[in-house]
């Protein structure tokens, strides 16, 4: 392997992404692969004041407050992309834990397309692979509710908001032809989708990884 690869993973809340990472980086790191895991959160420098102004939508909706989401986030992730992404080594696996295609699931006003051009425009960094994790509503609902920090949510805080975050990012998945992972099974099936997934991107047999 002689370049990165930058794989993003997105998906409504207690859809189970951070068990899946976990399980994609212990695979690949068996099978001798460089991986490094970045979350957009810890990475973004600007964060603090972006959520401030999240929550200050989610008490007073409007769509001009939430273009300007919209907005800093794409700020937040070219400056992710210039300072971050471009320092990690050449050869790496990167898996990132959130990207812009998680808008599609938390923005309710402002299509997602619009939100893909401002990203766009920014040149903020398009993943080599976007994968799309997601459960039945009622699924992720429960795994998030029983969990300690919760559902922990700024925008979500009824199912019924949870089951339309669902549908609207499995919608943009099949628009944007990112890979769906469905995560109501095993997490080794899930694993197993993510992973090969990856090898195909990257050209090359599936790895040691598979082999336990």
């Amino acid at each position: 392997m002689s370049r990165q690869l930058f794989v993003s993973l997105d998906g409504p809340k207690g859809a189970g992404k951070t068990t899946l990472l976990e399980a994609i980086t212990k695979v690949l790191r068996a099978d001798n692969k460089k991986v490094i895991r970045l979350c957009e959160k810890k990475s973004d420098p600007y964060r603090r004041e972006t959520m401030a102004l999240v929550n200050k939508l989610a008490r007073n909706p409007s769509l001009d407050l939430e273009l300007e989401v919209c907005e800093r986030f794409a700020d937040s992730r070219a400056w992710i992309s210039q300072q971050v992404l471009t320092k990690q080594p050449p050869d790496s696996i990167i898996l990132m834990d959130r990207w812009y295609p998680s808008d599609a699931a938390f923005r309710r006003m402002v299509p997602f397309a619009e939100i893909l051009q401002l990203n766009i425009e920014r040149n903020v960094r398009t993943p080599d692979l976007h994968v799309g994790v997601v459960t039945a509503a009622d699924i992720s609902w429960a795994r998030a509710a029983a969990r300690p920090r919760g559902l922990s949510s700024t925008v979500i805080h009824k199912l019924e908001e949870h089951v339309a975050c669902t549908k609207a990012f499995e919608r943009e998945i099949a628009e944007n032809g990112w890979v769906l992972c469905r995560n109501e099974g095993t997490i080794e099936d899930a694993t197993m989708k993510v992973i090969s997934e990856i090898y195909r991107v990257l050209g090359c047999p599936i790895g040691i990884g598979f082999a336990g």
